[in-house]
């Protein structure tokens, strides 16, 4: 018989379970702490193991997660990272995404509880994410990087196990999408022809980024044959411009992730990053007529009636609301390929840097050890 401490739904309590991998796995599907896959029992040993990289208070809430609006301590995620098979040491940067999360902004109700397909993208940048592995080159989106598949699955389990963002009774989502296994990766900052997105936001290159995207699944950009910017741009704005993405509805922050061929090409080319968001922002559209009627009336006339109210089917609608909106990083490998991400619509990108409870950007993931 194995003893269980449970920090999912009741902090503090035992669970007695059978021993065995198959009856631990039965009893955390049961009790719907699971998001399918096998899960590591977060016995009392390894939850203070990870807990040994937190430099906060264990048992000190220090936000609600919705939907439930449970209180999440860094006990609890630290309970769900280690069911994720999170390395202790990367426990900070879990801690980091969830300061990010916390942000009002950010609209974390919405996202946990709507029928769009949607799910937190972390985006970490910066020297410790480095350090943890986190990987932003070929595969950045898939499989075989084990800091990117369990910082992200940590982040779910606890945005399921705490919030209560479990399919069909909290998470609506009509179809929903893999990324909400995981959903984690760096950028590929070595073969980056820009300045990485921490720096674009005027933060120092020294410190540590995660930035949460409230964001659907990568969509594939592939063009081989162009050789000049333009010709990269024009197969980039055609992708990005479409009818079923929420972000011609609302105020939002459409995401590019540009691979480093085609990255090279445009920077070849003259084109910042600055440029490339003009280029999207003016040549991503579509003629209002490609839009249903009632998406005509009932959205964009009465969202943007500035725009719209009295404007004839060949007015052009545009992604986003200004160049600024856009946001362009590399990421990827060898390859022309890159990848279109459409955003939820009520929600803005929040960028905190990964810092020790003092507020002192972290220079190492050993200064969060107590």
């Amino acid at each position: 018989m194995s003893r269980l401490t449970n920090w999912l739904d009741t902090p503090g309590c035992t669970i007695d379970c059978d021993d065995g991998l198959e009856a631990i796995q039965s009893l955390f599907l049961a009790r719907g702490w699971s998001d399918g896959l096998p899960v590591i029992p977060p016995t009392s040993e390894r939850v203070e193991a990870m807990l040994a990289y937190c430099d906060r208070p264990w048992d000190e809430p220090f936000m609600t997660v919705p939907p439930r609006y449970a209180p999440a301590t860094p006990a609890r995620i630290a309970a769900n990272a280690v069911m994720a098979g999170l390395q202790p040491a990367h426990f900070p940067l879990v801690l980091a995404a969830f300061d990010a999360l916390n942000a009002p902004e950010f609209n974390l109700y919405g996202i946990q509880a709507t029928t769009h397909p949607c799910t937190p993208l972390l985006l970490f940048g910066g020297p410790l994410a480095v350090e943890a592995g986190i990987h932003g080159g070929n595969n950045a989106f898939g499989q075989g990087y084990p800091a990117n598949a369990t910082i992200g699955r940590a982040v779910r389990l606890a945005l399921v196990n705490i919030g209560g963002a479990i399919p069909g009774i909290g998470d609506m989502a009509t179809q929903g999408t893999p990324a909400k296994f995981a959903y984690c990766c760096s950028e590929n900052e070595a073969h980056s022809p820009w300045e990485p997105l921490r720096v674009e936001l005027g933060l120092p290159a020294e410190v540590t980024t995660v930035t949460v995207v409230a964001a659907e699944g990568p969509h594939n950009i592939n063009d081989h044959e162009s050789t000049t910017a333009i010709g990269v741009l024009k197969s980039i704005a055609g992708t990005v411009a479409i009818t079923g993405a929420n972000n011609a509805y609302h105020p939002s922050v459409p995401v590019v992730a540009i691979g480093p061929e085609h990255a090279r090409t445009l920077a070849d080319g003259g084109y910042t990053k600055q440029a490339v968001k003009a280029y999207l922002y003016e040549h991503a559209r579509l003629p209002l007529g490609r839009f249903s009627d009632e998406n005509i009336e009932r959205r964009l006339r009465k969202r943007f009636p500035e725009r719209f109210a009295t404007a004839g089917l060949d007015a052009l609608v545009p992604m986003a609301q200004s160049p600024e909106e856009f946001m362009v990083f590399v990421a990827g490998g060898a390859g022309k390929h890159s990848a279109f991400i459409p955003t939820f619509g009520s929600t803005r990108p929040v960028t905190r840097v990964v810092a020790t409870a003092d507020g002192v950007p972290a220079r190492r993931l050993d200064d969060f050890r107590r």
